[in-house]
């Protein structure tokens, strides 16, 4: 991973969590404190967050920075690389098929490739939601619940709501992707999300190199439990054989 793509990665996770410590970005990134401290030194410069004593906070710049919209989804982080996980992500989709989409930048761009297809859209996403709403896409089935304004999520703890929707793929991404599986730092998200797992046929991790080879927050789904990756040709080509020698289809793009 380049400089530049784990500088972005850092405010990303900053952007979702507030804060980070010098030990969470060593483990999350596999780099020395020496390398986490010029990270954070370099982007505190650049007034892109706070640096406090052994960690960072996310400066009011560096949530302008990393928060995007439908409207300047081209300015989020590795839009280039996000765009060519989603159009890839798109052609595995058939149609008359179901599949389940997550948050993200990466899954609201899938959104707009599936947009217009013959193809059943299950999410909980609210901006995904409203767009294809707004696009009148033909099928589309929305998972309830509360309504979780910081992330944009329908969210629900009733174990069986999700129960009679199925779908043939299920596309999510999370803070980091290694050998041991997939991670996420939302904890109620991911929940919510574990509870569709079980009603499809493939999990799908759309993941942008930056976060290969990162361990930030917990274990989402194990290496086992995921069917297949698809991120970008600089991922981190140890984490890459390593997932395909556990048996994942790893795509490149």
């Amino acid at each position: 991973m380049t400089e530049l793509k784990r500088q972005n990665a850092i405010l990303e996770l900053l952007h979702r969590q507030g804060s980070l410590t010098i030990n969470e970005i060593v483990n999350g990134f596999s780099v020395s404190p020496a390398t986490a401290r010029r990270d954070i030194t370099k982007l505190d410069t650049q007034g892109k967050l706070k640096k406090v004593r052994n960690g960072a906070y996310a400066a009011e710049e560096s949530n302008k920075s990393t928060t995007w919209s439908p409207m300047n989804i081209h300015q989020t982080s590795n839009y280039d690389e996000k765009s060519k996980i989603a159009k890839k992500a798109a052609e595995l989709c058939k149609n008359g098929e179901s599949i389940v989409i997550n948050c993200g930048s990466t899954a609201f761009l899938l959104g707009q490739e599936i947009n217009g297809k013959p193809v059943q859209v299950i999410t909980n996403y609210f901006p995904l939601l409203n767009y294809l709403i707004e696009q009148n896409h033909d099928n589309l089935v929305v998972l309830g619940g509360q309504f979780y304004k910081e992330k944009n999520l329908f969210l629900s703890t009733d174990q069986t709501s999700d129960a009679f929707y199925a779908g043939h793929y299920m596309f999510t991404s999370g803070s980091g992707l290694s050998e041991e599986g997939l991670f996420k730092v939302d904890l109620l998200s991911a929940m919510v999300e574990q509870k569709m797992v079980k009603h499809v046929n493939k999990l799908v991790a759309l993941v942008d190199s930056s976060k290969v080879g990162g361990r930030i927050g917990t274990i989402f789904a194990t290496t086992e439990q995921l069917d297949i990756v698809i991120t970008g040709k600089d991922a981190n080509p140890k984490v890459v054989a390593a997932l395909k020698e556990k048996g994942v289809d790893v795509i490149l793009v």
